[in-house]
């Protein structure tokens, strides 16, 4: 293609040179876990002590690690089936998962809420809004929970202490902090996939004399309701991924001074937010959510389709994409102009800089605001860019970059979750599956499963993960498709007075084989990014690889998962006890 608006090769240096300013040897080591002297910042702001209550030793079909949406639609895709004796059982006072824990000022879901909040027809529901705030969302996880019944039964603010196969019971034994021991016949571990908060590994992070708090542990109680109590303070936030794009408009309307310390731009597009149509709404025909769900899904994942039904940021690069037919010149296309919107918004021209992303559109989850750039233009806002390096300590009165400290009366985590992590750590616990072997250790070399979901040695146990599992924008679309696969052959099982249901060796080294081969297209690229959770933090390699999603067609994964269960031989697995 000739007449191109920009040099592919310069771009291809400059993301190169930024890449490369930006990498750490410690990879995934930079970052200090919340636990010890941190902890405090992992603690419930949300509950107060739970209610005293007498230890469980019963026995349930199905006891499921999580209560967000992974849970609550393994539980609801279970209840459609016919599935009784479920049990959730999550750290947190409520269901909701992220929804329960990140309650900072501007969250709201970042695709479209009519395709991201599950279950809307069954449950008889419309948002408010194309891209609903987090109340809202949260909302709805409790009203699928008393839909589908899942309150029942469920144990809340209980945290599990470890997860043990019993091989005379062929039974899991889920011990708690409650003094739980819940027999389980199947365990589905829906515990989310960024849920253990992370700081950076900034020297001196432990002390600063003001106050700090994670964005996922939001202090109201510090900031007022309202942010009301910031103004005369000065606020430092480091991040400025997609919970940063979220709040900082809010925390600059309202505190003295705010101070964003970046170490990479998030790249912002357009979100154009806007109340739900009425006649819109009037309009749908049943199905009509899984129509769209689906078809978000095909244009995100590089499909093509004869409409786009959400037309929205996200979708816009595959119309780039059809006009170039070249995945590369349309990254850049994209990313243009995405760096072309810093500058026609943001007047000082060395902040706009300092704000363009220079990497792959998908090197980072994009973000979409209509307010984070405009607020740079602010007065009372100070963007301090430390080009790549991070922030170099952090005193008691503040955080030195480049040399200059800055004082702060509040410092601000924005700094995401754990990813990579030993599966032990990101959970606070560990599975013990047939002869005591460890997930953990299981995984040590790399993730081996069956579809993303069964493990070789652990009877009965399912782990919806990403690792191995369809690529996806859309999170909740893949927990639906692992939920009702986990489901079905849940239900199946039960029906049959099935024991024992588990992969064989072959069929794992199959799944990971392809896992792999299908992740070859993808390493150039991951290597070429800049550094993040992604790509763990530029350390891609075989291992991580092994991690990676299944890359396939849009809806491939899905489709291999109903083909099997259409099938309905059980391939790959070993059954026992079956009636």
């Amino acid at each position: 293609m000739t007449d191109l608006p920009f040099d592919p090769d310069a771009l291809r240096a400059r993301y190169a040179r930024e890449r490369e300013v930006r990498l750490r040897p410690e990879g995934i080591g930079q970052y200090v876990e919340v636990a010890g002297e941190f902890a405090g910042l992992a603690h419930d702001p949300w509950s107060g002590e739970p209610a005293e209550r007498e230890p469980l030793t019963d026995e349930v079909d199905v006891a499921i690690i999580g209560a967000g949406f992974g849970g609550l639609l393994t539980g609801a895709r279970l209840r459609e089936l016919g599935v009784d004796r479920i049990r959730l059982i999550d750290k947190a006072a409520d269901v909701g998962g992220t929804w329960y824990w990140n309650r900072y000022p501007g969250i709201a879901c970042d695709v479209e809420s009519y395709v991201y909040m599950p279950l809307l027809e069954e449950t008889g529901y419309l948002p408010t809004e194309k891209y609903a705030k987090g109340p809202e969302i949260f909302v709805h996880c409790q009203r699928i929970a008393e839909h589908y019944d899942l309150y029942r039964d469920a144990c809340l603010n209980t945290e599990v202490r470890q997860i043990r196969w019993d091989g005379k019971l062929s039974r899991w034994i889920v011990e708690t902090d409650r003094g739980d021991a819940i027999r389980a016949r199947f365990v589905s571990m829906a515990n989310g996939y960024l849920q253990k908060p992370k700081l950076p590994g900034i020297p001196g992070i432990g002390s600063f004399g003001g106050h700090t708090f994670h964005t996922s542990r939001w202090d109201y109680e510090y900031t007022g309701k309202d942010l009301e109590l910031l103004a005369d303070k000065r606020i430092g936030i480091i991040g400025t991924g997609a919970t940063a794009v979220q709040c900082v408009p809010h925390l600059a309307r309202a505190a003295g001074h705010l101070l964003v310390f970046q170490r990479t731009p998030s790249s912002v597009d357009v979100r154009n937010n806007r109340p739900t149509d009425p006649q819109w709404a009037a309009a749908l025909t049943p199905g009509w959510q899984r129509r769209r769900i689906e078809n978000f899904q095909q244009l995100t994942a590089g499909g093509e389709a004869d409409e786009d039904l959400v037309a929205d940021a996200w979708t816009s690069i595959t119309k780039t994409l059809l006009v170039m037919r070249d995945g590369e010149l349309a990254d850049f296309a994209k990313m243009e102009e995405v760096r072309a919107r810093v500058d026609a918004v943001v007047t000082d021209p060395d902040t706009a800089e300092a704000l363009k992303p220079w990497y792959g559109y998908f090197c980072k989850r994009p973000c979409f605001h209509d307010d984070y750039l405009a607020t740079f233009n602010r007065p009372n806002v100070t963007l301090v860019d430390t080009k790549g390096h991070g922030v170099q300590h952090i005193t008691e009165r503040g955080l030195v970059v480049d040399g200059i400290e800055h004082e702060i009366d509040c410092l601000i985590f924005a700094t995401g979750f754990e990813v990579g992590t030993e599966y032990a750590r990101r959970t606070g616990f560990e599975i013990l599956g047939r002869d005591g072997q460890t997930l953990t250790g299981k995984w040590r070399d790399g993730v081996r499963t069956l579809h993303g979901l069964l493990v070789s040695g652990f009877p009965n146990l399912f782990v919806e993960s990403i690792a191995q599992s369809g690529f996806t924008v859309n999170f909740p679309y893949l927990l639906d498709v692992q939920a009702s696969h986990v489901a079905w052959i849940i239900a199946q099982a039960l029906a049959r007075d099935v024991v024992r249901v588990e992969p064989t060796i072959a069929a794992e080294d199959d799944w990971v084989d392809t896992v792999v081969g299908r992740s070859a297209g993808t390493a150039d690229r991951a290597r070429s990014c800049t550094p993040g959770y992604y790509n763990r933090e530029g350390q891609a390699n075989a291992t991580t690889r092994q991690g990676s999603f299944f890359y396939g067609t849009p809806t491939e994964y899905a489709d291999i998962l109903a083909a099997w269960r259409d099938d309905g031989t059980f391939d790959g697995l070993d059954i026992a006890g079956a009636g």
